[in-house]
């Protein structure tokens, strides 16, 4: 099966699923801001991340909305005002990234 996550460990390797959602270059980065800032517009994404693209901002949030990462909520007022934040999946991923902050640091 072509969207199956393969590894020599097991048939569907959760791990490298996992890896497919938060990996990238900007990911990872966008959920760490959300996690620190709360519900955060747009611009102030953009500013915080420095040389990320409009296309790549918007390509991240897309994919981790769609995997149930980040909520996107719209406000109807004028102008349209949206927000982004974390999910409770993320909320619970924290401390396994901090783990791996300390893991990393542990190699210097």
């Amino acid at each position: 099966m072509a969207n199956e996550h393969m590894c020599p460990c097991t048939v569907a390797c959760p791990l490298q699923k996992t890896m497919n959602m938060i990996g990238g270059r900007w990911k990872m980065s966008i959920l760490c801001s959300l996690s620190n800032d709360g519900p955060t517009r747009y611009n102030d994404i953009k500013r915080k991340m420095g040389s990320i693209s409009n296309t790549m901002l918007a390509k991240s949030l897309k994919e981790l909305e769609d995997d149930g990462l980040v909520k996107r909520t719209e406000y109807l007022e004028v102008p349209i005002r949206v927000e982004y934040e974390i999910t409770d999946s993320v909320r619970s991923l924290i401390p396994i990234l901090v783990e791996f902050a300390v893991w990393g640091n542990s190699l210097q």
